[in-house]
Order: C-alpha cells, then sequence, then structure tokens
C-alpha cells in the first residue's frame, strides 16, 4: 500500500520446493484441516476453549513439522507497517462488510447473523485467541497447496496464487453457510469474499500474523459487542 513498505525479499514458502514437503505431509497437512475443524466442532460442545486449542494446534504442528520447525516460514514478528496493514485490513473489511450487507438486505439475500448473544460468552470471545489462528491456517495451508499444485505445472507464481486464493475464498464462504443464519449468497460475498482482506494482508506481508491480528480484531470487536448487548 502507498506509504506502507514491506519486506521484498521474504516469498512464499513450499509452492517452489522452498522447503520442499513431501507427498505424504501435504496428505497429513489437508487431512488436518478437516479433522481439526471437528474436533473444534466436537470437543467445543463441552469446552470451546479447548476446542479452539485443537483447532489451532492440529494444524499448527504438523505444518511445523513439515516446515523443520522453521515458524519463520509461516510466522514474523510483525513489525509497525505490518500492524498498520492489519488495522486497515479490519477498517476495510468492517466498511465492506457493512456495505455488502445492506446491499444483500435490499435484495433479500442477507441472513439472519451469524451469532447471537446466547452463543457469544466470555469464555468464546477468549478462544478468538486460537480459534481465529485456526481460521487462518484453515486458509493458509490449501492456499499453499493449490499454488504449489498450480505451479508445479504451470510455472507461473502470479497465476498459482490468484487461483489458489480464488479456490481457498470459495471454500471458506461455504465453509460458514448455515441454512438457519445466512445465504449461500451472503456467506459467499460476507465470510468468503470479505476474507481478501486477510489473505491481501497475508500476500503483502508473507508474514501469518498480519491477518491473523486483522481477524482477530474483526471477530474480537462483533463479540465484544454482542456481549455487551450494544
Amino acid at each position: 500500500m502507498k506509504g506502507l513498505t514491506f519486506d521484498e525479499t521474504r516469498d512464499f514458502p513450499y509452492y517452489n520446493n522452498n522447503p520442499r514437503i513431501p507427498k505424504i505431509g501435504w496428505v497429513i497437512l489437508l487431512l488436518a484441516v478437516p479433522i481439526s475443524f471437528l474436533l473444534y466442532m466436537i470437543i467445543g460442545l463441552s469446552s470451546e476453549f479447548v476446542g479452539s486449542l485443537f483447532f489451532c494446534f492440529t494444524m499448527l504442528i504438523p505444518l511445523l513439522y513439515f516446515s523443520n520447525w522453521n515458524y519463520r516460514l509461516i510466522f514474523q514478528k510483525p513489525n509497525r507497517n505490518e500492524i498498520i496493514l492489519a488495522v486497515l485490513m479490519f477498517a476495510g473489511y468492517m466498511i465492506y462488510s457493512i456495505v455488502m450487507g445492506d446491499i444483500l438486505d435490499m435484495f433479500h439475500l442477507a441472513g439472519t447473523g451469524v451469532a447471537s448473544s446466547l452463543e457469544v460468552t466470555l469464555e468464546s470471545t477468549v478462544s478468538l485467541i486460537f480459534s481465529m489462528m485456526g481460521e487462518e491456517l484453515l486458509k493458509f495451508i490449501p492456499l499453499m497447496f493449490f499454488m504449489r499444485l498450480i505451479y508445479k505445472f504451470t510455472s507461473n507464481r502470479k497465476l498459482s496464487l490468484i487461483i489458489s486464493t480464488i479456490i481457498v475464498l470459495t471454500c471458506f464462504g461455504l465453509l460458514h453457510y448455515d441454512p438457519q443464519t445466512s445465504t449461500i449468497i451472503s456467506a459467499l460475498l460476507i465470510q468468503g469474499l470479505g476474507s481478501i482482506f486477510e489473505i491481501y494482508g497475508y500476500i503483502k506481508t508473507k508474514n501469518l500474523f498480519v491477518p491473523y491480528i486483522s481477524h482477530l480484531l474483526t471477530d474480537g470487536l462483533i463479540f465484544i459487542i454482542i456481549l455487551l448487548g450494544l
């Protein structure tokens, strides 16, 4: 973004065997995505906080293992510009979701909402610390896998990133579809396409902490507003 500079020497990991993840590694990582989500849904019925831990670490531990425990491939200590970008992406998403929500409502395509005051508790709000990282990993692992797969056949980094992003945004939107609270269109446009703000933050910085901060601010604000009954 204009006025903000980032480390241009960083690159996306894995897509160009940087480092190489073996086929069995990708199988394990891709299986970890639905397994972590199922564990979150099941364990979360008893304890949302414990469920969020399983959600996050079921993906994070194997990802770090196949990265030879080099966490710097995924995370960097966010600097001032990266924090500013995360806040800007948070603000951008909030504006986008409000405007898009109004447009969908005009055409009777908006849902009834993704949460209620009965579902939001202090525990669920604190659990966001881990569940939001889980959601970013849930996008990050498929993003890197599809980028690796497409790059292998095209050797085109930009095309691989674009196609992978479209796939991930679509899948993430569908994952949020609930016939009781949303429509497919609203899930695809608000949660799906809306995630472009977080992915853009990662693309610019190659630092997963940036979309994590942005996502945490978004859901944290929404949960706190509901929790306080505002």
